[in-house]
């Protein structure tokens, strides 16, 4: 029986039911390609405020409406992620109006980023209750409304809350729901997707972007339901009844945080704690450079037009080669490899931090502006995809929403403990290299970790073959979902294929 699921490039797919047991099949579907949406974020026949919860099997397009979704992603990642990163133009002015030192200044962009990431929880809620289109659009709405409350402003503290909390709560909103929707619409070109979306180049116009995002549809089934819902019985009606109040608050809390925050990633799959704690590190550093590179430039003389020049060219930088990063990294040579090409541009990023140090001159501190887009550009391309590798897709949401709270806790700090340094040593040159020990240590990590897991796992499925007593059994993995799994890419069938026959064979 062939179905429709109503999105342009219509693919054939495999459909199960575990209530009635019914299996339909039809030729021509890539398993790898379908994908199992969750009630929140399906919308039924794809009309905005018509929230419906559906559940059933789609099928990444990885192409079609998915370009449009592209688009829309990469305007709100620059708008999103771009704007923190160029407040650093503003800072002697913000510095001068509000009668403010390096530290209280830094707070500015510090809580924009901070409340970026640690609203991830709130915002999977919304994503859930609303969707991502109109979760998209909600956010576009709260920054465009924050940033016009900041210049009525009368002190830095004011801006902390206008520029800083609703603005930056706002982009939480806006880019949260653009990343999870774009990994559900591109599997095999996840790679080239998410470099494609981070090129990084008004904020109301986040909401044209969220209007685009329509949820994949799976396909609409006549007759009987694909799951039923019994009622729960008079005994445990009466049971639930007696449980008091502070039971019922405290389920309730351990259901949310289960639900949106991954801790049950944290606790058990090795790569994602690790992982989660690498970036979390890293973040300490890793954008301190770009608020002070403006203010280190124009104290050393230099004209702050041709100093707010060096972010403009680390941001074509970015837009231009990202794309093609995001081709490169995306053949199956890489396969299992992302973790360690984000570490090593990471790696190559913190150590760009030192060439600042040689100088203030603008010579240099291009070369700097170089060599730090082009890793910025490889590290940016993979972050996203590293972290849909190694958590499953329907955990994604939340595995992200753990990681962005565990993360905006050093990005909360980072600026202005720089800034409390530059007050303190009133020179620069010790904020770039804090910045290079701290990046460069954190992508050591990683991929000291990393190594030592995929050994571990190596020698643990060789132990398992070894001691297989039946040919036929497939090897098992004892730990389910807690290991290193990249995007699947076109020939990979054929690859396995093979190498079960080698496999036998040896056997």
């Amino acid at each position: 029986m062939t179905q429709r699921n109503g999105i342009r490039g219509t693919r054939d797919r495999h459909l199960y039911s575990e209530a009635s047991g019914v299996s339909e099949q039809v030729n021509g579907m890539e398993p790898e390609k379908v994908q199992e949406i969750s009630d929140c974020e399906m919308e039924e026949g794809g009309q905005a405020g018509d929230s419906m919860a559906v559940t059933g099997a789609v099928t990444a397009p990885d192409g079609g409406w998915g370009w449009v979704v592209l688009a829309a992603t990469i305007l709100v990642l620059a708008l999103t992620l771009g704007f923190p990163s160029c407040v650093g133009i503003y800072y002697t002015d913000l510095q001068n109006e509000f009668h403010a030192s390096n530290s209280e200044t830094s707070w500015v962009p510090s809580i924009m980023t901070s409340v970026l990431h640690a609203g991830g929880p709130f915002c999977s809620v919304l994503v859930e209750r609303l969707g991502c289109r109109t979760t998209v659009m909600l956010g576009g709405v709260l920054s465009g409304l924050g940033m016009a409350a900041s210049s009525f402003t009368q002190s830095i503290a004011q801006l902390y809350v206008t520029a800083g909390v609703i603005t930056g709560l706002g982009f939480c909103f806006s880019f949260q729901p653009a990343v999870t929707i774009l990994g559900h619409y591109f599997v095999r070109r996840r790679v080239f997707a998410n470099a494609m979306s981070s090129t990084g180049a008004v904020l109301l116009n986040c909401c044209v972007c969220g209007a685009v995002m329509r949820p994949l549809q799976p396909s609409r089934r006549r007759g009987q339901p694909l799951m039923t819902h019994s009622l729960p019985s008079p005994e445990e009606q009466n049971v639930k009844k007696e449980k008091g109040r502070m039971r019922t608050i405290q389920s309730c809390v351990v259901a949310f945080l289960s639900k949106h925050m991954a801790f049950d990633q944290l606790c058990n799959n090795q790569r994602y704690c690790m992982y989660s704690i690498g970036i979390t590190w890293m973040m300490l550093g890793f954008v301190v450079c770009l608020v002070f590179l403006v203010p280190y430039a124009t104290a050393n003389g230099m004209e702050q037009g041709q100093a707010a020049l060096l972010l403009s060219i680390l941001g074509i930088v970015n837009i231009v080669v990202r794309p093609p990063i995001g081709l490169i990294f995306n053949m199956s040579w890489f396969k299992g490899r992302h973790v360690y090409v984000f570490a090593s541009a990471v790696l190559v990023s913190g150590l760009s931090n030192s060439i600042c140090c040689l100088g203030p001159s603008f010579t240099v501190l291009l070369s700097f502006v170089m060599v730090f887009g082009l890793s910025m550009s490889v590290a940016g391309s993979l972050m996203f995809t590293v972290l849909m590798d190694i958590v499953d897709m329907s955990r994604f949401p939340s595995a992200l929403g753990l990681l962005s709270i565990m993360e905006s806790i050093t990005l909360l700090i980072g600026p202005p403990l720089a800034g409390t340094l530059v007050d303190r040593t009133g020179d620069y040159f010790y904020v770039f290299i804090a910045c290079s020990a701290v990046v460069a240590s954190s992508a050591i990590f990683l991929m000291a970790s990393f190594y030592w897991l995929d050994k571990k796992d190596r020698k643990s499925k060789q132990g398992q073959i070894s001691t297989l007593p039946d040919p036929a059994r497939p090897a098992v993995d004892g730990a389910p979902g807690c290991h290193y799994s990249s995007v699947p890419t076109e020939g990979d069938q054929d690859k396995a294929s093979a190498n079960r026959a080698e496999s036998s064979s040896s056997i």
